[in-house]
Order: C-alpha cells, then structure tokens, then sequence
C-alpha cells in the first residue's frame, strides 16, 4: 500500500475513535444532568394544574327552587356541575358568602351518574361538603331533622380554624329510587346555636321546577309535596301563642278564681 493512503488511513481511524469519545462524554454529562435536575414523579405530578372532575355549566337551567324570605338573601345563588366521564349532576344552592357576617347555607342536590362510587355513608358525605368551609371537619351526630322527604341525618360541627369560627349543621337525605341525595349544611355567623327550624322549613319548600327528562325525580318531589307540613310566619306566630298560654298557665295560681254560679257558691 501506497505511503500516503496508509498514513490517511490511520488518520482517519484516530479521528473516528476521537469523534465517538467525545459523543459518549456528552452523552454522559446529558444524563447526569437529566437525573440531577428532573424533579421525581411526584413533584411533577404537583406542579400539574389541578383538574377537577366536575365541571360548571355556565348558563345552567334551573331544575329545583328554594326561597328563604327569612335570610338578607332570600334567592340563592344557583350553580350546576356536571361530571366529566360519569354525566353525575349536581344542583347548588347557596345563600351567603366568605366575607359576609351572617349565616350561611349550602343545599345540593346530587343525581349520580356513572362516576364511580356516586355517594356514600351520610358521615362521609357531609364531610367532603365541608371542604367549602375551610374542611372536612369533625362531626357529631345530632338528631334526625323530619321534613316532607322524610328524617335527614345531621351532624354538629364547627367551621373556621382561621380564629372566625361558626356553629355549623350538616345534614344528609339519600334515596336509592331515584338515585338522588339532598346534602348541605347550615353555619351560623358565629358560636350561636343552629336553628333547626330554618332547615326543617327549608327542606318543606325546597321544589322540583323542571325535570321532564326523569319521571322518576318528578314522582318522588310529588309524593314529597302531599306531605308537606305548614312553615314559615304563619308556624312561628302558632308556636308564640303557644308558648304564651303555657307559661300563663303554669304562672296561675294553684287555685284559679271560677266565675259564673259555680264561683258564687
């Protein structure tokens, strides 16, 4: 062989070894970078935007109605959620606000779909609706609230561990026919004691406006409503008559004056 091509040959040789040397050491220093500055699966999985499951309606339809004349807000402020793969509804309606000092309240009405595990135990169920409140919170069973759709479970708990702490009531009705629950919960503006007596007329009043789609939420709002007991003006004014001739009753004396002839005698 030729003099040169020889010398070309192991020239070409040396530069190849050198090109792949230099390939593996920048390959080398890519991954050590790569292991040192990715972040683990977890701490990508938390810089990912939250997304939720449900999703707003924007102009939502109305399907249900409540007006509390005795709340600065009779009308409540009405949202809609829809679940994204299992089609679940859920109706919100609240009276009240974060920075409001007075009472609050939050009814739901919730028609599952097939999103996996639709809902559960009343406990469990109050629990996650406290999450609005700065929750879940711990609960204490209280006793059942009767209404037109039957007893609600309820449960006692306090809101607000940012020191503006509220007495709170949650409260749960499910029924398996339709599928449908009625969930919420009522705080009031500070410590004071809940008024069950609002809930209990509240939960009379609650209305079905449309739901030509299911028969069976039609049939069972119908049912609710030949049951509805009296509320309202009408049933506090009863109960002040009440309590106002028990307490002249028990404030008579042990032997009341008679009159007509009996008294005479």
């Amino acid at each position: 062989m030729h003099p040169a091509w020889r010398e070309f040959r192991d020239e070409l040789s040396a530069t190849t070894t050198r090109i792949f040397a230099y390939l593996g050491g920048l390959a080398v220093i890519a991954v050590t970078v790569l292991l040192v500055f990715t972040p683990p699966d977890e701490e990508r999985a938390g810089e990912q935007p939250f997304r939720s499951d449900w999703v707003t309606v924007e102009r939502p339809f109305r399907a249900f109605a409540l007006t509390i004349p005795e709340f600065a807000q009779p009308n409540p402020d009405y949202a809609i959620q829809r679940h994204a793969s299992g089609g679940g509804r859920r109706d919100l309606m609240s009276w009240g606000s974060d920075d409001a000092p007075r009472s609050r309240l939050m009814i739901e009405i919730y028609r599952p779909g097939t999103e996996t595990g639709g809902f559960g135990d009343a406990a469990s169920e109050v629990a996650i609706r406290t999450a609005a409140l700065g929750g879940p919170y711990p609960l204490q069973a209280a006793p059942a609230i009767d209404s037109k759709f039957g007893p609600f479970d309820s449960f006692d708990f306090v809101a607000g561990p940012d020191g503006q702490q509220r007495q709170c009531l949650g409260f749960m009705r499910a029924f398996e026919e339709p599928r449908l629950a009625i969930i919420g919960w009522h705080c009031r503006a500070s410590l004071e004691i809940v008024d069950r007596g609002v809930l209990a007329c509240a939960f009379e009043r609650l209305s079905l406006v449309m739901a030509a789609s299911e028969p069976k939420v039609t049939e069972l709002f119908a049912k609710a409503e030949r049951q509805r007991k009296p509320c309202g003006q009408k049933t506090s004014v009863l109960a002040r008559l009440s309590n106002t001739l028990r307490h002249d009753w028990l404030a008579a004396p042990a032997m009341p004056k008679l009159r007509g002839q009996i008294a005479a005698k």
